[in-house]
């Protein structure tokens, strides 16, 4: 009974776990192009094509904004339900997306979707996931994730070299969100613990029904960080053509990916053992060092090093602080707690390409990502007086 109730890898477990890496294959495998087809197809200027880009984003906010709440009302598995549905249709939407407005109208529809059925997913497995494994649990869970921000890039860039027509990209993205709506089928959910029902129908509107208060200060810091990461993401494609490493660019999310998978394991026992802080300020040290490194390269093993410093660094800060938002939070507000931490952290993803790419013409992308070393340095100094500190503590008391 006991090794039941520890028990991670359940059939629902791998599934909604699939389900959320093909959902993260499509956002990023058009992340990385969909900027580069408004400027062939539409003559969109680079600011525009980072908010082609980054619009997905700021729809993903607005999904996971009353998500969190509408999990409390419906339950987890009908809110994936809609959330996949709505993702379904509007990737096959790309195909009559006929001018700029339209396109980026179908990519704000489409991060709705993705907030709804992403933060139904992260729900999901901090529901089924045992309290006192939850570190460990959110970080394999978010392998997932990690698994789709490597292939994902990488089968975008390969498209893009191999079919001069986008439209085999949108016949991909299609086929894959197909198949993803149709895994929900296999899905079995807990119901929302009562208390998180009975609160959704006896309260009325309040900040607290869409935001978890508890998760915000470690949310905040995903927010900065977010935002430090959000260049990489839309313009890798540029800056690799610009410093002529093109098949050192298609590796970088690889080695990234590795790097993750190789910590990945280790950081999520530490931090159900050892707490946060002992993943956390070495993760942004690294990342830093990585961003720095990615800045200054000029060839592909410093391009590729920094691809390895940057998983490391960003790839496990961003587990280990949804980790975090989910631990500080009771169980009935587990799906306010997953949307609220997701709301700043796409909030700063959001918002990073199109204010950079402001940026772009007069200071160049190298200056830009040397920038933004400067951003995940604040960002420690922000977690040590948003949790860092607190954290600290803790650990003194249990020790």
């Amino acid at each position: 009974m006991e090794a039941t109730r520890h028990k991670l890898w359940t059939k629902d477990f791998l599934i909604v776990s699939l389900i959320n890496f093909t959902i993260t294959l499509i956002f990023y495998l058009l992340m990385v192009t969909i900027a580069g087809y408004a400027v062939e197809h539409f003559g969109a200027s680079t600011s525009t094509a980072g908010l082609v880009s980054s619009i997905f984003i700021i729809g993903t906010l607005f999904g996971r904004l009353g998500t969190g709440r509408i999990i409390g009302d419906w339950g987890s598995k009908k809110t994936l339900f809609y959330g996949l549905l709505l993702f379904m249709l509007s990737t096959m939407s790309y195909f009559i997306a006929a001018n700029l407005p339209l396109l980026m109208l179908n990519r704000l529809v489409q991060g709705i979707a993705l907030g709804m059925a992403s933060t139904a997913t992260g729900t999901i497995i901090a529901q089924i996931l045992p309290p006192d494994r939850r570190g460990e649990g959110i970080g394999y869970y978010s392998l997932s994730a990690i698994l789709a921000t490597a292939i994902g890039p990488f089968v975008g860039i390969l498209l893009t070299q191999l079919f001069e027509d986008y439209r085999m990209i949108f016949a991909v993205d299609s086929v894959l969100a197909i198949v993803c709506f149709l895994m929900y089928f296999i899905v079995t959910v807990p119901d929302a613990p009562k208390k998180a029902k009975e609160m959704a129908e006896k309260t009325g509107f309040k900040l607290s029904n869409f935001i978890e208060m508890r998760a915000l200060p470690i949310a905040f810091v995903a927010l900065v960080i977010g935002f430090a990461y959000s260049g990489i993401m839309s313009f890798m494609t540029f800056y690799a053509k610009e410093l002529d490493l093109v098949k050192a660019g298609s590796y970088f999310f690889i080695i990234y990916a590795i790097v993750i998978l190789a910590t990945r394991p280790f950081t999520g026992k530490l931090l159900d053992t050892r707490g946060a802080n002992i993943v956390i300020y070495p993760c942004l040290i690294i990342f830093a060092i990585g961003m720095y490194a990615f800045s200054s390269a000029t060839n592909s093993v410093v391009f590729l090093l920094a691809a390895a410093c940057i998983g490391i660094g960003y790839g496990n800060f961003n587990s280990v602080a949804q980790a975090i938002a989910i631990k500080v939070t009771p169980n009935e507000r587990l799906g306010l707690a997953t949307s609220t931490y997701f709301i700043l952290y796409d909030l700063g993803l959001g918002v990073g390409p199109y204010f950079l790419g402001f940026f772009v013409p007069t200071m160049g992308y190298s200056a830009i990502f040397f920038a933004m070393v400067f951003v995940i340095l604040v960002s420690i100094i922000l977690y040590y007086f948003l949790y860092g500190k607190y954290e600290k503590l803790k650990q003194a008391k249990i020790s």
